[in-house]
Order: C-alpha cells, then structure tokens, then sequence
C-alpha cells in the first residue's frame, strides 16, 4: 500500500498535473526547451553561485583568452582573392595546371575536367607598418594589419561543406561530437547566468550554402554546453515576452512552483535532469529581461552604428549581427559564432566574391576596433575564416573546393599581430611550410585559452574523446606572443 501511495504521489506531480495546474506554463517550457533544456545537466545558479563552474584544475595554466568570437566564412572564400598572393598563378592564367600538382590529388566538381589556372582577378597591396599583403577588397580590415596574424599554411580533410564545417567545428565528421565551442563551456564553464554561454547567428548573401544545426552541438556532452541559435532579426529568441495577461511577478511565481515541484522530485528519487530543468527554467526567466536589454541598439550611437555600416539596427544583416556580438561578449558570453553564408563561388566569383567581401569587411574590421577601444581585444580571440579554400584552377567563371591550402586570421587574446605564418607554394595549391591542420588550430584555440588540449577529455562508450582526437597536435607557438 504504501508503494501505491508513492506512485499516486509522484503522478500527482507529473508533467500532465504541471502543465494543466500552471498558468503560462507551456510558454516556459517552450523557452526552457529552446534553451537546451532537454539533456542538459546544470548547476543551479540562483543562489549567486556560478551556474556552470568550470571543471577543477580548468584551467590549466595561466589563459591570454577569456572569450572568442569565431567569424565563420561559410562556403569556403579563395584565399587566392583574399590573403594569399600568387604572382605565379597570374602569370600563367589561362594555360594548362601543372599536373605535377594535381595528379593523384583529391578534387571536387573537377574531376576528370580539363584543368587551366585561373589568376586572382583583383589586386594585393601591403597593409600596415608590418607590411602585410592582404587583398585591395578588403580596406577596412587591411588597415587592421598590424593586429592581425594571418596563416597562410591551412589544410583540412574534408571537401565537401557539411563535413568540412564538422570538422572545423568538432575536429571529427561523426555526428554527436562536440564543437569547440561545446568544450571551452564545458571545460571553463559560464560568466553570466542570464545569457547562453555560446551563441550562434547568420546572415548570408549570393552564394549561401545550408549550415546544420550540429556545427554548434554539445554532442556527448550535456547539452547546457550547445550553442544557442539566435533569429537575425526580429526577436531573438522565440517566447522571450510573457503571455498577455501575465506579468513578471507572476512569472516569477511559475518559476517558484517549478522549482519547488521539482525539488520534491529531487528529494524522492536521483535524477540530473531535475536540477537541469530547475536552472534552465531560472534562465529562462532571467532572460526575459536579459534579451531586450541586449538588443536595444538605441543605446548605441550613431557614430557607432556607421563605423559597422548598419542601416537598419536588427535587420539581420552581417554588420548588425556584429555589433549584437560584440554586446554579447561584454556581457559574460563566453563563445559567439557568425556564420556569413555567401562564399560558395562555383560560378560568377568576380561579382559574388566582391559583394561577399564588401558586406562583411567593414563590419568585421569594426568590431576589431571595438573591442579594443573597450578594453576587450587583450583578452577576446577573433578568428575569421572559411571551413575550406578554392583551387587555382577555374571552374567556369568561378574556384572549387580546396582542402590542400587555405587561409585565416586571428587576432586578439595575445596572437601575434603583423604577421603571416606558414606558406603555400608558388600557385597557392600546396601548403608547404609550417603547416596547420585544423586540429592544430584547434589545439592553438584551446592553449590559447589555458587548456591542455591532451587533458581536457571526456569517455564516452569505451572512447575518449576530446576536440582533438588521438591524432597527434602540435600548438602552434609561433604566433602566440
């Protein structure tokens, strides 16, 4: 009998009794679940402890970054239009590619196709007093040069855009991994409560190709550790307003009961979920007035809103996302993504390249100064770049994929400013010196921020996984100043 009164107990307090006995209770849970509150595991934050502590022994040595924003060029841009000069490819465009090259190589859409040069169709000057060549398409950031370290040297193992984006998300093309931004959350654990520790946006233009939603997954890791998608425009997050009627003291009481209902849960029988539900409905409801205080763009001035070139605060462009990042970084958020999705120039790369570069070169080149105006680039890491590169050889009027060479930059968080590092050869297809495969990059990510990326580690199913998997990675210290 006195089991049957126990499982009479614990129905009584069951989802279906909680859903018809809370008023905007479908609300919160439809926010809690935007969240992540499904499978996360979190540590209640109301009493002014820190919800998501960092692990113990985390980090491991003394950080030069506490934040990063990952300006991820979705599509692949050429860095032979960008940040790597190839005299040598110009002077042959039009004839035959060496097939010293190409011969046994991995290609895209070219396989088996005649293969000819293709030079870069603009110019390359000498930025900065470091002298950095950088493409004439991009002013505003090339007058940044001196801050910027730019690796020339890139390689991936991916080559088409799904598992490439995996890759440089996750070190892995296995779904369930996590991204990097999973791991720096779960290892280094969040400055705000009332915010997502790692936010995602996009924007896009000619040339957009889909991005999955598991490039910013927590994998298996809990999934308080996810990336959260913010909406461009409009609202960011669906549900953040009350139900008409409600207001926010009642609200607090939803949250209350919840709370209570679930901590007599906690008390009955074991279970992580209940104190993530707990912490994620407190969130929820610190949101509601966190988000509208963080989108309210008439808080910044005019002066600013023309130096990121935004016309219409909030229009879901890349230049307003910009601006929303850097406020997001300032107020505790720990790893922000902008995925602009318009650099796929299979065909029309001279136009589509030039417009891809024309909306996102001054907005980036903004936030750089922004953040370091404010005191925040000595310790945020800014890192720009594609998931691959583009052959030197044509496509029709555009490049294909190429995994063999790319480049990035970096910048911030004590990276080296001013310089280039590594090398491709004489036509950009090749890296040749001091190569950087992503794991290594990923490996650099993670020192950079005071992780052994060997230690920082999870077992899983008999695995033991980390960003950079088992292959060996090499932290790339020359550009660390």
């Amino acid at each position: 009998m006195k089991d049957s009164n126990m499982d009479a107990h614990r129905l009584a307090i069951g989802r279906r009794s909680f859903l018809s006995n809370s008023f905007a209770g479908i609300g919160a849970l439809a926010l809690a679940n935007l969240i992540g509150a499904g499978q996360a595991r979190a540590t209640p934050g109301g009493d002014g402890r820190t919800a998501w502590p960092a692990l113990p022994g985390v980090p491991h040595f003394a950080p030069k970054a506490k934040r990063i924003i990952h300006l991820c060029m979705a599509g692949g841009p050429s860095h032979l239009e960008s940040l790597d000069p190839k005299p040598e490819l110009d002077r042959i465009h039009d004839t035959p590619f060496p097939t010293s090259f190409t011969q046994g190589q991995q290609l895209a859409q070219l396989q088996n196709n005649e293969l000819k040069a293709r030079k870069s169709f603009t110019k390359f000057k000498k930025w900065g007093q470091s002298g950095l060549e950088m493409s004439e398409l991009f002013p505003y950031t090339g007058a940044l040069a001196d801050e910027m370290c730019v690796i020339r040297s890139m390689k991936t193992e991916q080559i088409n855009h799904d598992t490439a984006h995996a890759f440089m998300n996750t070190g892995s093309i296995i779904k369930g991994r996590p991204s990097m931004g999973s791991w720096l959350l779960y290892g280094l654990g969040a400055e705000t409560e009332n915010l997502p520790g790692y936010v995602v946006m996009m924007s896009q233009g000619a040339g957009a190709q889909p991005v999955s939603a598991r490039q910013w997954s927590a994998g298996v890791l809990p999934s308080k550790y996810q990336g959260i998608a913010f909406q461009s425009s409009g609202s960011p997050v669906h549900y953040i307003g009350n139900p008409d009627g409600v207001c926010q003291s009642t609200q607090r009481q939803v949250v209350d009961e919840v709370q209570r209902l679930n901590g007599i849960l906690a008390k009955d029988h074991y279970d992580p979920e209940i104190a993530t539900r707990i912490s994620q409905y407190e969130m929820a409801f610190q949101m509601q007035s966190a988000v509208p205080e963080l989108t309210d763009m008439g808080q910044e001035s005019k002066a600013t809103l023309d130096a990121y070139g935004i016309d219409r605060p909030g229009d879901g462009s890349y230049a307003s996302n910009c601006l929303l990042a850097r406020r997001l970084l300032e107020r505790g958020v720990r790893v922000v993504q902008l995925y602009h999705r318009a650099w796929d120039h299979h065909r029309n790369l001279e136009k589509d390249f030039t417009s891809a570069a024309k909306a996102t070169d001054q907005p980036t080149a903004a936030l750089v100064k922004d953040l370091k105006q404010r005191g925040l680039l000595e310790d945020t890491l800014v890192v720009w770049g594609g998931e691959f590169g583009r052959t030197p050889m044509a496509q029709g009027s555009g490049r294909d994929h190429h995994i063999n060479a790319f480049s990035i930059w970096m910048a911030g968080a004590g990276v080296k400013g001013g310089m280039a590092y590594g090398a491709t050869d004489e036509l950009g297809y090749n890296s040749v010196e001091n190569i950087v495969n992503v794991r290594d990059l990923h490996a650099t990510l993670l020192h950079l921020f005071g992780v052994d990326h060997n230690r920082l580690r999870v077992q899983f199913q008999g695995l033991d996984l980390g960003l950079t998997g088992v292959e060996e990675s090499r932290v790339v210290k020359e550009i660390i100043g």
